[in-house]
């Protein structure tokens, strides 16, 4: 059967990690990239063709897919054109650098309602994440009390003199740019949040943007989550502890790239009839990631198949963007220093 041609916009780290597991798919074939850093276009010896301008590659390649991997500025803007040319888009995270960007978006999703988007939200389809999953909607350990999660790391990946730190161009720091995935588990396990408290700082680098997020947030039933978000954590770390009626759930470390947030496990404890405090756990370890194979092929399942996009649609997007903006605005001196007011739709101030 006739292979789909994709095409990569931004091949920095992202687009490359991708790329394998595109063209490893009996369906896709990867046609073009462009980055950059590629001075002038070209052909690779491999037939895929090179563009330093992502726009070029979209407006002369003959594609049917496009990834999107670039900066948060230009993220909107090139899934916007790959919709407007009749491609359907795939997405990493962020998907803008703010709400403003996710609602220009989706207003061109409306118009070509016969393309698919997705974004990339690859930390729910890790194995721990799945299988924790199950259990909390099986019901055997009850309903979720409350969360606690730390996701962190010491620093933001050319942190300094890039974009990331250039609020303008970022949206924001290491909230925006890895607190995203806490949050999107935390909605996915609790639902989302109706009351949100926080404390949002650049104290220690004192960039453009925020190193530190602090969140204390409650869903309509009642359900209290805990959020710390931060670009000050020495030891690279990724926790999510879920407590539940009859137990509880912890998820600690995550396959990553970096290799640098320990091994990847999860820990069941079922409370004992009588507490004492100690209950019995039984641990799990992970050792293979198929969070970038399998959200791609899902993908390409909806493309090929003509099914709705289920897992990081837009509207998921859309409420994560609302979420963090909220985090930011529930701190007065975050809001006001950062004039977000000027920025963010009144029903999220």
């Amino acid at each position: 059967m006739k292979k789909l041609r994709v095409g990569i916009a931004g091949y920095g780290v992202v687009g490359p990690r991708r790329r394998p597991f595109i063209d490893a798919h009996p369906r896709l074939a990867t046609a073009a990239i462009s980055d950059v850093r590629f001075k002038k276009n070209g052909v690779n010896p491999d037939g895929t063709r090179f563009y330093a301008d992502y726009r070029e590659m979209i407006a002369e390649e003959p594609l049917d897919m496009l990834f999107v991997s670039l900066p948060n500025y230009l993220a909107a803007d090139a899934t916007i054109r790959g919709l407007e040319k009749g491609l359907h888009v795939f997405c990493e995270k962020p998907p803008g650098r703010d709400i403003a960007d996710v609602v220009r978006v989706r207003a061109v999703e409306r118009r070509h309602p016969k393309q698919k988007l997705k974004y990339g939200f690859n930390h729910r389809y890790h194995d721990s994440v799945r299988d924790a999953l199950k259990i909390v909607r099986s019901g055997r350990l009850g309903r979720i009390l409350n969360l606690n999660g730390v996701y962190g790391k010491s620093h933001v990946v050319a942190f300094e003199n890039s974009w990331r730190a250039d609020r303008k161009r970022s949206g924001g720091g290491i909230l925006l740019d890895q607190g995203i995935h806490m949050l999107d588990l935390m909605r996915l396990f609790a639902g989302d949040f109706a009351d949100i408290h926080s404390v949002v700082s650049n104290s220690f680098w004192g960039h453009d943007v925020e190193d530190n997020a602090y969140a204390l947030l409650k869903t309509k039933g009642g359900v209290v989550a805990l959020l710390h978000s931060s670009a000050t954590l020495w030891r690279h770390r990724f926790y999510l502890d879920i407590t539940l009626e009859k137990g509880a759930l912890t998820l600690a470390g995550i396959l990553s790239g970096s290799k640098s947030y320990g091994a990847e496990t999860l820990t069941v404890s079922v409370a004992a009839k009588n507490d004492s405090g100690d209950p019995k756990e039984t641990t799990t370890r992970y050792n293979n990631d198929p969070s970038w194979r399998d959200e791609i092929w899902e993908f390409a399942d909806c493309v090929i198949k003509n099914r709705k996009v289920a897992h990081g649609s837009s509207h998921e997007a859309l409420k994560a963007m609302e979420l963090i903006y909220r985090i930011y605005c529930a701190d007065p001196d975050w809001k006001r220093a950062y004039r977000l007011s000027d920025r963010v739709p009144r029903a999220v101030r």
